[in-house]
């Protein structure tokens, strides 16, 4: 392991916790933790396809269904002008978005920050204060552990990179988004999606999971297995807000790290291939 990986991990709260056997080229191979940390060529061979003698072509859990997404897009007009703007009108349109109470208390939206053709797309909850302050995801003491989480796996904020939220608003007092929000701020993260076309989405913490996925699964259940977005290959993980309050559940988001880079680099060996 690198010095400036070793420091980063130190800054994590991670460094008396890893115990690397074998250093791979991307870092992060981990000790196995259970079955469900398998590395992707036993996935593979886990895989329904594989049980029956069938050759599989693809490193994705077949025992996932494929999501269609949460909300579907919206029949309404409002919904579907979002689902065909381009990004200044799409960005234009989230700084007066008033479709909801949050316009009344938010300081200003935070549209999400990053390069807009990234193959990694990160997607959180919703603002905080320090972000409804700035305008900018993840920029107060959660946005500091996700850079170095990022910096672990060699990626940078902005550089292939995307961050947004999930709610473009500040809820009141950081409470839970309400599912009247998040329907009507999700065509203008979908719309994101779709202008964006990453390779790999990382959603991190549950409000992010149940809007991309369109389920109350835990995370943790759904830890270690990759569904798809509308064909996004999509790695579920822990929040880095929670992981400040929960500092023994951050071994487990190193190990989604690790995963989702291992994805990624799948993905690449096999020519992109979704």
């Amino acid at each position: 392991m690198s010095a400036r990986r070793s420091q980063l991990l130190e800054e994590m709260g991670l460094g008396p916790v890893w115990r690397l056997r074998k250093r791979q080229e991307s870092g992060c191979r981990i000790q196995d933790s259970g079955p469900e940390r398998q590395d992707l060529g036993s996935r593979i061979e886990d895989s329904p396809a594989a049980s029956k003698g069938e050759k599989s072509s693809t490193i994705f859990d077949k025992s996932m269904p494929e999501s269609s997404s949460a909300p579907e897009p919206a029949e309404d007009d409002r919904g579907a002008r979002i689902l065909r703007m381009d990004w200044p009108e799409l960005k234009a349109t989230v700084a007066g978005c008033n479709a909801c109470a949050l316009s009344k208390s938010r300081t200003q939206s935070v549209f999400g920050v990053g390069d807009e053709h990234a193959e990694w797309l990160l997607v959180g909850e919703a603002p905080g204060a320090e972000e409804d302050a700035r305008g900018e995801p993840f920029v107060g003491q959660a946005g500091r552990l996700l850079d170095n989480m990022l910096a672990s796996i060699d990626l940078k904020r902005g550089h292939n990179v995307y961050i947004a939220n999930v709610l473009k608003c500040r809820p009141p007092r950081n409470r839970n988004p309400e599912a009247y929000e998040v329907a009507q701020c999700s065509p203008h993260l979908m719309r994101q999606i779709e202008l964006i076309q990453p390779k790999l989405i990382l959603a991190m913490g549950r409000f992010a999971v149940q809007a991309l996925l369109d389920t109350d699964a835990t995370i943790a259940s759904l830890r270690g297995k990759l569904p798809r977005y509308r064909g996004v290959p999509l790695v579920v993980t822990y929040h880095p807000a929670y992981l400040l309050r929960n500092l023994l559940d951050k071994a487990k988001a190193w190990e989604d790290l690790c995963f989702a880079r291992r994805v990624m680099e799948k993905m690449k060996s096999d020519g992109g291939a979704n």
